[in-house]
Order: C-alpha cells, then structure tokens, then sequence
C-alpha cells in the first residue's frame, strides 16, 4: 500500500536542497510524483507531492525532519484516497497594473464568487518600463466549474479592474 506525502518546504537558499530532498526521497524508496519550487527574498520555497511505501512512510518523515538541522524546515500532510477529479474547464487569468495593496484581494474574491478553485498562481513585481514605477503581474490558472459562467466572470473582473488601474484577460486555455 501507498502513502501519499504533500510537504511544503523552506530555507535559506544555496545550492543542494532539491538534492537533499531528493536524497531522502529515493533513499526510502519514494516516487516524486510533482514540485513547484521556487527562489523567493532569498529563501528556498517549495511544495511536493511523493508516494512511499506506507511502511516506509514514518521512516522519510523522520529522514526529511532532519533536514532542519540544515535550516530547512518541512512540514507534512498525508493524503488519504484518490485525489477527487475536478469537472469543468480550465481557464487564464493574466493581471498587469502599478503595484498596490489589495489587488489579489479584489480579483481572489471576485473567483471565490463565482466558484472558480485557483490552480496555479504566480505573481511578482518588477520595474516599468521608460521608469514609471513598479508593476504587479500575476498568471493564474482557475478551474472553472459547469456551473460558473465564464462571461461573468469576465464582466465582474473588468469592473474591478478599472478601480485597481490593472489591465485583466480572463480567457479558456487552450487545448484544455
């Protein structure tokens, strides 16, 4: 029998903590099964999600603790059952406007109104250009329920965007 491990994990970043990580994993037998990691304010973040042998599982966790005395922290969750498939489609969200407080706020609500899970979301600040001040951009990937219908959505962020002076497209993602 399986066990199926998500973790999330943090440190200063240098280089070999995927390696670690990736040590201890294959030592006790586990699959990597997916990973998002990323280099954030000079810290090391990252999710995963592994199988193990249940009778092994307790063994990486112990394993994968020890990483704190290298300054990495991680923390666990076990899943239990088959992950549940979500219906519907998938669509895009992309964001650009001058940074400012609330902006995912605003446009996290107007999802969570109509339904939508996030997916994917990255998001980050970065210079104008021609110097004028620092823009936000976000890409998020938003599973769209049967229910929801996709033009209001789209009509609800484009009143909001106006107020957070960004520029919003809510579009289908292809080939999805």
């Amino acid at each position: 029998m399986l066990t199926t491990l998500v973790m999330t994990v943090i440190g200063a970043d240098r280089p070999g903590l995927v390696q670690l990580v990736a040590a201890r994993v294959a030592d006790h037998g586990g699959n990597w099964l997916e990973s998002r990691m990323c280099h954030l304010g000079g810290q090391f973040a990252g999710i995963l999600r592994i199988e193990v042998s249940a009778d092994k599982a307790e063994a990486l966790m112990q394993a994968l603790r020890g990483l704190e005395a290298s300054g990495l922290q991680v923390v666990f969750h076990t899943v239990s059952g088959t992950p549940v498939a979500v219906s519907g489609t998938i669509a895009s969200l992309e964001l650009v406007g001058h940074d400012r407080p609330g902006i995912l706020r605003a446009v996290s609500a107007v999802l969570a109104q109509h339904g939508l899970n996030v997916e994917d979301l990255a998001s980050e600040r970065v210079s104008a250009p021609m110097g004028g001040g620092t823009l936000f951009q976000a890409r998020v990937r938003v599973a769209v329920p049967p229910t929801a219908n996709l033009a209001a959505v789209r009509a609800d962020l484009e009143k909001i965007a106006s107020d957070l002076m960004v520029d919003l497209r809510l579009n289908p993602a292809a080939g999805k």
